[in-house]
């Protein structure tokens, strides 16, 4: 009998980020091109020992995260983090597809390893949550019947948040509506970034209420919702065209919020083919030529900007995956 279930799930980029007007939901109508990157958050569920068993509510007892980046001041092991949310959605659709008796499983403990920045704009919560959809999919599917299909993940998924469709699927991917409708794209080559953290907060709400607020006043800020030169770089591998087809409709109001940014961007962008903040920030994002030019920039921005964090890694990678 198993007792331990894990999975991993990507962090992402935006290489585009096009944002519509607002609907009358409070949402924007998104298009955007995710790509994963090698940065994998982990989720193990370990099961009680004593099997204890459960047939309503959640099946988690608690749950334990540890941090290789800045650990954030709340306490985020609670019911409402999207990992925890995840294992209770899996759950609660087997329950809902078999009831009665084969709808009991033993209590367990939910231990996340975050490598993604914390409310960076990097969907460190979403690869979590993609990450629980996995393993908890293992764990009803050893312990029940059977596992739940694929398409039924995705619906749970999507259900969780906007980013954890493409954390499930990985890769590179066209993203429209609230960005969780997905069609994969084609991206030759490998890509080498670095993210640099400068840790200063930024509400994902306020920078689109924000660029809500800086369009009227300043009408050169239209959606960029046209990918077709991004999409023919991907197509060529060539990452210096990708570089120059980079977009990001959000950065003019995260860089209002936090003046910093720029200073960050501009230097970023000296030490490799090109720098945007990564979806609503604050994290910002360089593409470099090749591993050599990363593994300068990164030092070289870990030297100039030494309260930020920072790492390289590669992308595209694979979505949420057992392990």
């Amino acid at each position: 009998m198993r007792t331990e279930f894990g999975a991993s799930a990507p962090g992402k980029v935006n290489l585009h980020l096009g944002v519509g007007e607002a609907r009358q939901d409070g949402y924007h109508d998104l298009v955007t091109v995710f790509q994963a990157v090698g940065r994998r958050e982990a989720v193990r569920l370990l099961v009680d020992p004593a099997l204890e068993m459960v047939g309503e509510g959640s099946v988690v007892r608690e749950m334990s995260t540890f941090f290789e980046v800045a650990e954030p001041a709340e306490e985020i092991n609670t019911p409402s983090n999207l990992a925890w949310r995840a294992v209770d959605a899996v759950v609660a659709e087997y329950r809902r597809q078999y009831p009665g008796p084969a709808a009991q499983f033993p209590r367990l403990r939910i231990v996340v390893e975050k490598t993604v920045f914390v409310a960076g704009g990097m969907a460190g919560g979403s690869a979590d949550a993609a990450a629980a959809l996995v393993a908890a999919n293992e764990y009803v599917g050893h312990f029940g019947r059977a596992p739940l299909d694929g398409d039924v993940l995705l619906r749970l998924a999507r259900g969780l948040g906007a980013d954890v469709p493409f954390c499930l699927m990985g890769g590179t991917a066209l993203g429209t509506g609230r960005g969780d409708d997905l069609v994969e794209m084609i991206a030759r080559g490998e890509y080498h970034w670095v993210f640099v953290n400068p840790r200063v907060g930024l509400p994902t709400g306020e920078a689109f209420s924000l660029l809500d607020d800086l369009r009227h006043d300043n009408p050169a800020l239209v959606p960029r919702l046209d990918t077709a030169a991004l999409s023919r770089a991907l197509l060529s591998g060539d990452p210096e065209a990708v570089a120059a087809a980079l977009h990001n409709d959000l950065e003019p109001a995260a860089v209002r919020m936090r003046p910093q940014l720029r200073r960050l961007l501009e230097a970023a962008g000296e030490m490799g083919l090109r720098a945007v903040v990564s979806g609503s920030g604050p994290t910002v994002a360089v593409l470099c030529r090749d591993g050599g030019q990363a593994e300068g920039a990164l030092a070289g921005l870990r030297e100039r900007f030494p309260g930020c964090e920072a790492f390289a890694t590669t992308g595209p990678g694979p979505g949420a995956q057992p392990h």
